[in-house]
């Protein structure tokens, strides 16, 4: 079952995230996961919306987003992001 990360991305220091942002590729296409969504002015229609930059990724499975997410690799480049920016990230499941 397809699985999507949404994460809402809060960016302070635009300098330190573009280090996150020059190595993110390189890690990500080691994975089965497929960008589908990079908006920094999403279209509001109910409700506030307070993030600079919004990410949509699917996955095969839940099993192969951990993959990537918890992989030593991108832990070591998430430290970027992690000093940069303020971030909600989140694992949804498909429907089937």
């Amino acid at each position: 079952m397809s699985a999507y990360i949404v994460a809402h991305i809060t960016i302070e220091d635009r300098a330190r995230y573009s280090q996150y942002e020059t190595g993110f590729m390189a890690i990500f296409q080691k994975y089965q996961g497929r960008m589908l969504s990079v908006d920094e002015a999403p279209e509001v229609i109910e409700g506030e919306w307070h993030a600079t930059r919004t990410v949509l990724i699917e996955f095969p499975s839940s099993t192969e987003a951990h993959a990537w997410i918890d992989s030593s690799e991108y832990q070591a480049l998430a430290q970027h992001r992690f000093a940069a920016a303020r971030s909600h990230v989140v694992v949804l499941q498909g429907l089937g």
